[in-house]
């Protein structure tokens, strides 16, 4: 059934009039004839809803306590989504006129996303699962992600914030990246899923075209147990884990598993797990659930597999003993003596190859260009431009090409001009382990190197960009500290201090770093992200082991 028109019932006469002082004078909602207002949604008081907008079940919009609300034509507001606002603080809509919440034309608030007035969110904007926006302004055609906290800030139009993103401070907001074709490219995917199921819902209203079904008909990804988990929401695996394994599908890859208990784990002897044969996403990620499942306790991680050159292309840790889902590119190789993990239990090891990683780059449209440098260059960090690559067959002909030398590839976003990650693909004595791939810093050292380093970048357990870990914190509005460590002070956590780094330049960041690990080539280094507003750390990341 679909309703046009529903308010909250009024409390005036009631004896619990005082526990709502806002539902004495309410006004009716105005909603276009044309928009599709699921019955199981709220809708209270002044909210004008515009034509073919589409409000889904489980959505509560209330203009009880800040009004009032603005919701354009053609806006979807998918499950789960709550609009409110306080009772003071408006802003100004694009008819001139304030509200406590405007919503514009043709904009999309995902799966529980929360806008709590005063907000605004222009044209064409997509508000990703459970984010808010509260006390802010998101500019049209801006694209904001999962789990995004936006408040207090203005976000120019046409942005893109990643998920997981805190913006609190309009320095952050103002160095958000643009939206790209491919970020447009999934909200397309999102939006066409919402307007199929709007014509589904005009289809049942008019025609009562919708059965009955059993639960098994209505989700056949949900198994009829006690535990009702869905195929791929379970919380098994990661969304990340969930978009690699469709990532390699894609590509033509095998899927395979292998699992180590701790024991194992630490002295990388690792099990082959049955073979996975089906080729379906969906039967797939099933398999590996039930891997996952089978080896409760244990590490498990997954192996893409290309048949015809019969080699891996990935290997990605998947699930660890504490049972929680790991995310792509985390630590897939054994801590060494502890120093794997830092003691904030933050994982930063990349257990990708860096084939697979330049491949990943590759589609989603950055540039790869090359340098290349010999043992004494390479000691000071004075690299020679080499030629651009489309592919990793190319980066390899070029690695042949300068045998003997160190080689890596640098990844560039020709639209903001700027360095990605720089990854290390070749020392003079052959290519990089697939499973070393060392975090490496703006000057084009790795993490480890020093003058008198003997085994250049094997220590490094920082990640792969160290650069673009020192951009976030910046982005943040952050400090960066550093600590050390000897190897008798790591054991027990006892970290010495080094002067902050105060620049807020990448660059100059990089440099003070650098001069850090020279000095200290037979410590333990860790980068400390400090909120000095909050004084307190938001980071701790281990960029050096001796």
């Amino acid at each position: 059934m679909v309703v046009h028109s529903v308010t909250a019932p009024s409390m005036q006469n009631s004896a619990n009039s005082g526990a709502n002082p806002w539902a004495k004078s309410l006004t009716e909602p105005t909603i276009d004839s044309a928009a599709y207002v699921h019955s199981f949604s709220n809708i209270i008081g002044d909210v004008t809803i515009g034509a073919d907008a589409l409000v889904s079940p489980g959505t509560s919009i209330r203009a009880d306590e800040g009004t009032p609300f603005w919701i354009g034509p053609g806006t979807t507001l998918q499950d789960g989504v709550v609009v409110h606002g306080l009772a003071k603080g408006l802003v100004l809509g694009d008819n001139q006129r304030d509200y406590s919440v405007w919503i514009g034309q043709g904009s999309t608030l995902a799966h529980k996303a929360l806008v709590h007035g005063p907000a605004y969110v222009g044209d064409g904007c997509f508000i990703g699962f459970r984010s808010t926006i509260f006390n802010a302004r998101v500019g049209a055609g801006s694209i904001v992600m999962m789990h995004v906290l936006i408040q207090d800030v203005e976000i120019p139009p046409g942005k893109y914030v990643p998920s997981g993103a805190v913006i609190t401070n309009q320095q952050q907001a103002d160095r958000l990246p643009d939206v790209r074709p491919e970020d447009q490219s999934f909200v397309a995917h999102i939006i066409g899923v919402s307007q199929a199921t709007k014509a589904g819902y005009h289809t049942g209203a008019e025609q009562r075209c919708v059965l009955p079904q059993t639960p098994a008909e209505q989700h056949p990804d949900i198994s009829i147990d006690g535990n009702k988990q869905m195929r791929n929401g379970s919380g098994l695996l990661s969304p990340e884990v969930v978009a690699q394994v469709r990532s390699l599908l894609s590509q033509g890859y095998k899927i395979g598993t292998e699992h180590a208990t701790p024991r194992r784990f630490r002295t990388s002897s690792w099990q082959s797990c049955q073979p996975i044969q089906a080729s379906g996403e969906g039967q797939v990620i099933e398999e590996l659930e039930a891997c996952v499942r089978e080896h409760e306790g244990e590490y498990v991680r997954i192996i893409g597999i290309d048949t015809k050159a019969r080699r891996r292309v990935l290997e990605a840790l998947i699930q660890r003993p504490d049972g929680k889902p790991v995310a792509q590119g985390h630590a897939a190789a054994a801590p060494a003596g502890g120093g794997g993990r830092n003691r904030a239990g933050n994982s930063h090891v990349s257990g990708a190859s860096w084939s697979a990683q330049i491949t990943n780059y590759i589609n989603q449209g950055y540039k790869v260009t090359t340098e290349h440098a010999n043992a004494r260059r390479f000691k000071t960090s004075s690299w020679l431009t080499g030629t651009s690559q489309q592919s990793v067959a190319g980066l390899q002909t070029f690695m042949s090409e300068h045998s003997g030398e160190y080689v890596r590839a640098i990844i560039v976003d020709t639209v903001a001009r700027r360095r990605v990650a720089e990854i290390l693909v070749q020392r003079p004595d052959g290519p990089v382990d697939s499973s070393d791939a060392p975090a490496t810093l703006a000057s084009g050292a790795t993490a480890s190197t020093s003058s008198n380093s003997s085994n250049s970048g094997s220590g490094a357990s920082g990640g792969n960009d160290v650069t673009s870990q020192v951009r976030s914190i910046l982005s943040q509005g952050c400090r960066v500290g550093v600590e050390y460590a000897s190897p008798r002070r790591f054991k027990t956590s006892s970290w010495q201090t080094l002067p902050m780094i105060n620049s807020t330049s990448d660059a100059q960041v990089m440099s003070t770093l650098q001069g850090y690990i020279a000095d200290h080539p037979k410590d333990y280094i860790r980068l400390i992200g400090v909120d000095i507003k909050a004084k307190r750390r938001v980071s701790e990341i281990l960029v050096q082991k001796p």
